[in-house]
């Protein structure tokens, strides 16, 4: 039986089998697939990593290795939609071709590109990796930055960010976490609460429970907090993404006192719309 939250989209999800991190077989690929359906997802961008410490993933490769578990899936009675896209490490995308990078993006439709956020210190070189980003015509979303120390103690240099136009993804564990014992779930907290972030993502390598697929629990968090702006994080904003779309107006957001907060403008950052 499927969950009352139905019709949603994950753009994060470590899907394809034996190539990254995620599952190692393709039964465990269809497995994990199947659990997010059973919870409510109905499309799963597929995002292995990009990155030197992964030399198997390869970004010729994606598309064939996303077509192939699709017709796995088809083969099983899964109903989720697969989207090829990839978890793009800011120094692969640094030295990357413009055919690359293309191939990297959602869809490969060469606008929008998940990035991931560094687990070491932010240097000054990724803010510029996101401006040459930027410069070629990329939107970029930032993958759980939340994580990230460099951000917990400074948030408004992640702020900075998305005034220029990035899109912030927060993780759905990371979320569900406790803000008074995690800075990670302390950051994620804060960047829902004041309109940060954008979108809700499962960030799921497997179907065990410490890394899996599902966003029920942490939408029905997130709602507790900001409203219907949360169910928008896993519909709406998601779906302009893959479309290379502006995101709609989100549902605003209300402080405790009932003050609206601000939402962060598209800028420098944000795609050029001829692509």
């Amino acid at each position: 039986m499927r969950t009352s939250l139905v019709g949603v989209i994950d753009l994060h999800v470590h899907a394809l089998p034996a190539i990254d991190d995620g599952p190692t077989t393709v039964d465990g690929s269809l497995e994990l697939l199947r659990s997010a359906y059973a919870k409510g997802t109905e499309v799963v961008a597929a995002t292995p990593h990009l990155r030197q410490d992964f030399p198997g993933v390869r970004v010729s490769e994606i598309a064939a290795r996303c077509r192939a578990l699709a017709d796995a899936l088809d083969s099983h009675g899964a109903g989720v939609r697969l989207i090829p896209g990839a978890e793009v490490d800011y120094e692969w995308a640094r030295d990357a071709s413009a055919e690359d990078l293309g191939l990297a993006s959602f869809g490969q439709a060469g606008r929008d590109i998940l990035l991931e956020t560094p687990y070491g210190a932010i240097t000054p070189a990724f803010e510029d990796v996101l401006f040459q980003l930027a410069t070629k015509g990329f939107r970029l979303t930032l993958a759980h930055p939340e994580r990230n120390a460099t951000f917990q103690a400074a948030p408004e240099r992640l702020e900075a960010i998305v005034g220029r136009g990035a899109l912030v993804q927060l993780t759905a564990r990371t979320l569900l976490g406790n803000p008074r014992r995690s800075a990670s779930a302390r950051l994620a907290r804060t960047l829902l609460e004041r309109g940060l972030a954008h979108v809700i993502a499962s960030d799921a390598h497997s179907a065990a429970a410490e890394r899996a697929p599902g966003l029920s629990r942490a939408v029905g968090l997130a709602t507790s907090v900001v409203g219907p702006r949360a169910e928008w994080m896993v519909k709406d904003a998601p779906a302009a993404i893959l479309a290379g779309e502006p995101l709609p107006v989100p549902p605003p957001i209300r402080a405790r006192s009932g003050r609206r907060l601000a939402r962060g403008l598209p800028g420098l950052l944000a795609p050029r719309r001829e692509r």
